[in-house]
C-alpha cells in the first residue's frame, strides 16, 4: 500500500511528499505513538521521518572510461550514452526523484564537462526555445525544472570507486546516503531498501541481483558422462552486487585514496566485520556494459514497458 501524506500547515499551505509505504512509516513511528494520543506529536514523528528522508543525499558513481562499450564512450562518459534520447544518467535520477530523493552528488572524471554542459544547459534540452538573435536574447518557453539539486565533483580522471567516493565526503557529512552506479537501472523498491538498512543497523547496504546464466547448463557425473541438459534460467546464475547502495557516513574510514576500489578491500573487509547486509532484489535490473545492453534498454524504452520508468510524462 502506497501513501501520499498530505499535512495541513494553514488554511492555504500544504506540505505534499513522494510515495512512502505504509509499512515503512509504521514500523519506526509505532514505537512513539503507543504511548502518545497527541496528534501534535504524530505530526512531528511523520515530519521528522520525512526529513530525514528528503535530506538523504544519492551518490552516483560516473567517472570511469566505459571501455567495454567504446563505441559510444569514445564521445561521451557512459553514464551519457542515452536511452529514449536521454542520458541513462538521467534515468536514474528520475528513478530515485520519484521516491522522493532529489539531492545528487555526482562522481565524476572522464570527460566530465560533457555532464556539465548537459546540466548547465538543462532547459535547452526539455524545452522549446526562441532565439532572437538581433537581440541577442534567448526565450525558454513551456520550461519543466525538476526538484534537483545537483552537485558535480571532479573526482580524477583515474580514480578508483572507492576514492571517488572518498572525494566527495565533504558534500555528504555526517549523514547516511544512497550510492549506485551510473550505467545501471531497475526497479527496485527504494522504499524497502531504506527501510531495511534502517532496520539491521550495519554500515552498509548493498542491493543483490542475480545474474543470470547465459548459457545452456549441463549436469555431469564424475566420469564426465552429461546426464542432462537444459537451456539457461535466471536462478542458475550467481548473485551480484547490483549498486542501489545505502551507506552509514562510516563507510568514509574504509576509503583510503584514490587507488581504492570500492568493491575490494573496502567491500571485503565490511563483509568480515559483518558490517554488510544484502538487500535481494528479484525484479528488474539491468546494467549497460555493452552494446547489446544498450540496445536492449532501447527496445524497452521505446515499447513503453521499460520497468523503471514509473514517473508520469
Amino acid at each position: 500500500m502506497l501513501l501520499w501524506p498530505i499535512f495541513r500547515q494553514s488554511h492555504s499551505n500544504f506540505i505534499d511528499v513522494r510515495p512512502m509505504y505504509a509499512s515503512e512509516i509504521w514500523a519506526q513511528l509505532t514505537k512513539n505513538l503507543l504511548t502518545k494520543s497527541s496528534t501534535g506529536r504524530f505530526r512531528e514523528n511523520i515530519e521528522e521521518l520525512l526529513e530525514e528522508r528528503l535530506k538523504m543525499k544519492v551518490v552516483i558513481l560516473a567517472g570511469g572510461f566505459g571501455t567495454r562499450i567504446s563505441e559510444e564512450s569514445h564521445l561521451k562518459p557512459k553514464p551519457m550514452i542515452e536511452i529514449g534520447e536521454k542520458p541513462i544518467l538521467w534515468h536514474i535520477m528520475k528513478y530515485y526523484s520519484e521516491f522522493g530523493y532529489h539531492d545528487f552528488v555526482i562522481c565524476l572524471g572522464y570527460k566530465q564537462y560533457v555532464v556539465k554542459e548537459f546540466f548547465a544547459d538543462y532547459f535547452l534540452h526539455t524545452s522549446d526555445v526562441t532565439f532572437d538573435l538581433a537581440n541577442n536574447s534567448m526565450e525558454v518557453h513551456n520550461n519543466y525544472s525538476e526538484p534537483w539539486k545537483v552537485t558535480l565533483v571532479d573526482t580524477g580522471l583515474n580514480t578508483m570507486t572507492g576514492g571517488r567516493v572518498k572525494r566527495i565526503q565533504q558534500y555528504i557529512g555526517n549523514e547516511p546516503f544512497m550510492l549506485t552506479y551510473g550505467d545501471g537501472v531497475s526497479n527496485v523498491d527504494l522504499n524497502e531498501l531504506v527501510a531495511f538498512h534502517r532496520s539491521h543497523g550495519k554500515i552498509a547496504t548493498i542491493t543483490t541481483v542475480n545474474l543470470g546464466q547465459s548459457k545452456g547448463v549441463l549436469n555431469i557425473a564424475d566420469d564426465n558422462t552429461v546426464l542432462s541438459f537444459r537451456e539457461k534460467d535466471d536462478n542458475d546464475g550467481a548473485l551480484i552486487n547490483g549498486g542501489f547502495m545505502v551507506m552509514n557516513p562510516e563507510i568514509f574510514d574504509y576509503l583510503e585514496g584514490d587507488s581504492t576500489v570500492f568493491e575490494q578491500g573496502p567491500m571485503q573487509k565490511l563483509a568480515a566485520e559483518g558490517q554488510m547486509k544484502s538487500f535481494y532484489h528479484g525484479g528488474f535490473w539491468q546494467c549497460m556494459d555493452t552494446q547489446r545492453e544498450m540496445k536492449k534498454l532501447e527496445e524497452l524504452w521505446q515499447s513503453g514497458k521499460a520497468p523503471w520508468k514509473i514517473w508520469k510524462d
